[in-house]
């Protein structure tokens, strides 16, 4: 059982909407379908908007077509219906389905900017790319959050940081995505002092010297080296990354999903090589 299940959190792939769809999204998501499509398919609906909505009747919905509201009022009362007691995935469906085939593209250019914006901030693991809603965030990337926060509960520091990056991630109403990296950075850093036996010890000089006892491949010592790097100056003060104007969900969720996987490893290493904390 994951720490979240242990002490009464929501799990990680629900704080992240994987595999469902909360009434806040799904409002929000409903309010820029009316806002971008729906306003204008009443104004339009004997007019130039018929064509669209008799397709979307007959290629959808697939519904008989002489059961097609004869009002724009009954139209859009049928459709709210379908689209708030619809499956969570046919709610990515709609979106999919009215963007690949309304006619002006300025309209659903503002359409994706909005659907895009909505997801984000109620932390929808998908993104309107293209034409297609496409998943930002695997099942495998959440198992590494998840894998973190059980195996270190009671690594006290190290759980705190990564607990705290996924707060400030997690946050809907303010996310810090640049307190959430110095956090995940600070994990790994927390694991590094362990394994090295030096609470002093910045992460940059931790990772050259835990090769020592658990022998990590050169390749993905490297890795994190850079990455390191590329959060940090040389005095451990991380500022190169973190001081990016425009730093998004997904560059938070990155470095904790790569931050997870890395202590995970350590772990793993450090229990092979007799390394107690």
């Amino acid at each position: 059982m994951f720490f979240s299940q242990r002490h009464g959190y929501k799990p990680i792939k629900n704080i992240i909407q994987k595999d469902y769809i909360d009434d806040d999204l799904r409002n929000k998501l409903w309010n820029t379908l009316v806002m971008s499509f729906m306003d204008d398919i009443q104004i339009g609906y004997y007019g130039e908007y018929k064509q669209f909505i008799v397709a979307f009747w007959h290629n959808y919905l697939k519904a008989p077509i002489d059961t097609l509201p004869s009002g724009a009022s009954a139209f859009r009362d049928r459709f709210r219906k379908h689209y708030f007691n619809c499956q969570w995935y046919e709610v990515y469906d709609l979106l999919e389905y009215f963007y690949k085939n309304w006619e002006y593209d300025y309209q659903k250019d503002s359409f994706k900017i909005a659907c895009n914006y909505d997801l984000e901030q109620e932390l929808s693991a998908y993104r309107l790319i293209g034409d297609k809603i496409t998943p930002i965030t695997s099942d495998e990337e959440i198992i590494e959050i998840e894998k973190v926060l059980s195996d270190t509960y009671e690594l006290i520091p190290i759980n705190i940081h990564i607990k705290t990056a996924l707060e400030k991630l997690s946050d809907r109403k303010a996310p810090d995505y640049r307190n959430s990296i110095k956090e995940s950075m600070s994990a790994v850093e927390a694991i590094c002092q362990l394994i090295t036996k030096d609470k002093k010890a910045t992460l940059g000089k931790c990772i050259k010297r835990i090769d020592n006892n658990l022998n990590i491949h050169p390749a993905l010592k490297k890795t994190f080296e850079t990455l390191y790097g590329y959060t940090s100056d040389a005095d451990g003060i991380r500022h190169a990354l973190i001081d990016e104007p425009n730093l998004q969900f997904e560059d938070a969720k990155f470095i904790l999903v790569v931050c997870s996987s890395f202590i995970n490893y350590l772990i793993s290493k450090a229990a092979k090589a007799d390394i107690e904390f």
